[in-house]
Formats: C-alpha cells, sequence, structure tokens
C-alpha cells in the first residue's frame, strides 16, 4: 500500500463547494481507500491504496466527489514521499522564522520550461518563488492575504492546476502521511 496525500482544490471556501469531512472520509471508505484522515476544512485527506497511476486515482475521487456531493472539485495528489521531498527541498525555511509566510503550490503538473522561463511575480510585489517540479515554494514576506500571486495567478501563467498550502499544513500532512 503507498500513502497518498489529496489535495482537494476550493472546497470550504467562502461557503462555496461544501464538503463535510466525515462525510468526505466516508466517501474515500466507499471508494475503497483506506484509513482516510482529514486535516482541517480545506480538503486535505490522507489515505492508503494499492500503488498505481497518481492520475487514474485523482480521477476516481473526482467522480467520487461528484456522484456524491455534486461538485466538480479538482484533486491533485502526493505520496507521503512527495512531501517528504517538499519539505526537504524548501529553500526558505531557514530564512524565514515565520511559517504563516511561506507556502507551497502543488500543481497539477511540471509547467512547460517556456512558461516557468517567463514567470514573474504580479507587478510591485516582492513574492519569493522556486519552482521545484511539479510545486512551487512560496514566501509571502507580507502574507498570503495581500498577494495578488494567487492559485488563479499561476494557473493562467502555468497552464496547470493550482492548490496552495500553507508551511503548517504542509508539514502538519506529512505528520499524518508518515502514522
Amino acid at each position: 500500500m503507498t500513502t497518498y496525500v489529496a489535495l482537494l482544490r476550493g472546497i470550504n471556501v467562502g461557503g462555496h463547494n461544501k464538503i463535510g469531512m466525515a462525510d468526505l472520509r466516508s466517501m474515500f471508505d466507499t471508494l475503497g481507500y483506506a484509513g482516510a484522515r482529514t486535516y482541517l476544512q480545506s480538503g486535505n485527506v490522507v489515505f492508503d491504496a494499492p500503488a498505481t497511476d497518481p492520475a487514474r486515482l485523482a480521477g476516481a475521487i473526482e467522480a467520487g466527489i461528484a456522484g456524491d456531493f455534486g461538485l466538480s472539485i479538482t484533486v491533485l495528489l502526493r505520496t507521503r514521499e512527495d512531501l517528504d521531498r517538499v519539505v526537504a527541498n524548501s529553500p526558505f525555511v531557514e530564512r524565514e522564522a515565520d511559517p504563516k509566510k511561506l507556502h507551497v503550490a502543488f500543481l497539477s503538473g511540471v509547467p512547460a520550461d517556456e512558461r516557468v522561463s517567463a514567470f514573474e511575480s504580479p507587478a510591485g510585489e516582492n513574492v519569493g518563488f522556486v519552482f521545484d517540479g511539479a510545486e512551487i515554494h512560496l514566501h509571502y514576506p507580507h502574507g498570503y492575504g495581500r498577494t495578488k500571486l494567487t492559485h488563479a495567478y499561476l494557473e493562467k501563467r502555468l497552464g496547470v492546476a493550482a492548490t496552495a498550502r500553507n508551511w503548517r499544513t504542509v508539514f502538519q500532512l506529512l505528520e499524518l502521511a508518515s502514522k
């Protein structure tokens, strides 16, 4: 069995796309994925499943959400090993004492080289970013709430789906996946 982390994009945000975590865990159980456990209300699910193609697994979860909740939600998957790598590769942890200013954007795939080369922060913003395959390490020196560098900004410029998690959430998901 492989331990996966499902990152659901855009649930329980601003009263939209509401899904109860107990209902979500039940759906994972119904799909045959063992030991589903959630973290926060924002769509973070750690579960065990046979090793398989992540795109196929994400598609099955998206279909389950559509069937059970009537919602079209993008699901991005990472393994526990992927999260180990993300945490180990963070270029900002040693420089920034406030973890609230650190985020990771998880992408649905590795963006095209030309899009990565052309990528810039929004005008007037001093956001640090480092691409690492299908993730972007982000440092928001003035906090996430004030930036225009959001998942929508990333998706438009990179041509891939994105969902971001703050550093505390990334670390907690790794801990949950390691149990």
